[in-house]
């Protein structure tokens, strides 16, 4: 008895935050569409500007949970601006909590209200959550041979237009690291030593084409991007085996003391514009993740283990930021729920709400022409996770010393079944002669890094 005391307690951790947040989700979105109507007259940064501020009361309530009531510990190393930026966030991916930590850092800015996330294109099925997200201006993606490059411009572009404030967040190894997944990282790490690329440890090899496009696409209205590196405290054992970070409920169980984030502002000037260059720009700023990672799990000095290298500071989140929107949206909910009339309200929003959400997706997938994308996608899974098969060589024009061919005739010829291996090379390298094509897409790469 006194055992399943214990287990029911220890559930409740999780179970109370996880219906409240859950349970207020239909008032917001009544609130949400009662202004989403108003607008419709309005200016459409009117709009935007009232929907971060209302974003922003539901995201600190969630906060008022994971910070709050958990009493999780954060520790920053390195200075968070003050001031609101238009960024893009960067981080290694490991934990269903990690979008947390993004919230955690936009509200020390007070730019809670802008974050906005790239989302994997299954979570847009989620009830009331999925439709909504996209709304704010969530960006959802499919991975490999089906992401849709112009899609993604097309919307970043439409808010960079009208000058939407900006917080994106971005997990570019598309997929959690998880120490128990072996083949995964076996498979990440293979690809990278085949690419010519760094091996990595405690993160994945980073895809590069949503980063690429977000930051291309809106580098005239960004201030920056953020490099984000977290470990959460608590997943290494006793004997020095790293375990898998904690789960969203594990999180609000209070199973994690500590989560440690390092901060690093990069200016956009940094960044190269170039797809073949920013390739390897991506991965040199995740090899430093791994080597942030590497020091944090497997330092010798006891003094230095589950801690990064660098000055590091405590951060308490005062409640004054978070319990007066709990406050607001459970004074919302309350009410609807101690009448007859008020919960057939409720479940009529999350019933209706989620059909229009579904909807909605169904109809953007059905109105969308897929052709285009759909060569550029399977050229760039080719650029990304490009194989050692045996093709045939095609003639080809030949290219300047240190460069690659232009991506529309990559597609044109992936159009004609022309193998890409066949077409990257690079004139005059050591890699390769006027004559013949190198054999891979990292061949090419190498060869305009030699020959620039």
């Amino acid at each position: 008895m006194l055992l399943s005391l214990v287990v029911h307690t220890y559930s409740l951790r999780y179970w109370l935050p996880a219906a409240v947040m859950l349970g207020t989700a239909p008032a917001y979105l009544l609130s949400w569409s009662v202004w989403r109507l108003l607008s419709t007259v309005l200016p459409s940064r009117l709009y935007h500007s009232v929907d971060d501020r209302v974003y922003s009361v539901y995201q600190s309530m969630v906060l008022f949970f994971f910070e709050n009531y958990t009493g999780v510990e954060i520790v920053i190393y390195g200075n968070i601006p003050k001031k609101k930026e238009n960024v893009v966030y960067v981080s290694n991916h490991q934990s269903t909590a990690d979008w947390i930590i993004a919230d955690m850092l936009a509200i020390r800015q007070n730019a809670l209200g802008h974050v906005r996330y790239v989302l994997k294109d299954g979570l847009k099925w989620l009830p009331l959550y999925g439709w909504y997200f996209s709304q704010h201006g969530g960006v959802y993606v499919k991975r490999s041979a089906n992401f849709d490059e112009k899609a993604m411009k097309k919307k970043l572009s439409s808010q960079t237009i009208l000058g939407t404030p900006m917080y994106l967040v971005i997990f570019p190894e598309g997929t959690r690291y998880n120490p128990e997944l072996q083949k995964i990282i076996n498979d990440s790490q293979a690809f990278a030593a085949k690419e010519g690329l760094a091996v990595l440890q405690h993160v994945l090899t980073p895809r590069m084409k949503a980063s690429h496009v977000a930051i291309e696409t809106m580098k005239e209205h960004l201030d920056a991007v953020y490099d984000i590196t977290v470990a959460y405290e608590g997943t290494l054992t006793a004997d020095g085996q790293r375990h898998p970070a904690p789960t969203m409920p594990e999180f609000l169980c209070q199973e994690c003391p500590r989560v440690h984030i390092h901060f690093n502002r990069l200016d956009m000037r940094e960044i190269p514009a170039e797809s073949v260059f920013f390739r390897r720009w991506l991965h040199k700023r995740f090899e430093i993740k791994d080597k942030l990672l590497t020091a944090f799990y497997d330092s010798e000095d006891p003094e230095k283990k589950c801690r990064f290298p660098g000055e590091s500071q405590k951060s308490h989140l005062s409640l004054t930021k978070t319990l007066p929107s709990l406050l607001i949206l459970g004074g919302l909910t309350l009410p609807m729920l101690l009448t007859e009339s008020g919960r057939k309200l409720y479940l009529n929003t999350w019933l209706y709400g989620t059909l229009i959400g579904w909807v909605w997706n169904l109809a953007k997938v059905d109105g969308e022409a897929q052709p285009a994308a759909a060569q550029i996608s399977a050229m760039d899974t080719l650029l990304d996770h490009a194989q050692d098969e045996a093709m045939p060589l095609v003639e080809w024009p030949l290219t300047p010393v240190g460069h690659c061919r232009p991506k529309e005739e990559y597609a044109s010829a992936i159009a004609s079944n022309i193998h890409l291996d066949s077409l990257c090379f690079v004139t005059g390298s050591p890699l390769a002669r006027p004559t013949k094509h190198t054999k891979s897409y990292s061949d090419c790469l190498k060869g305009a890094e030699r020959s620039m």
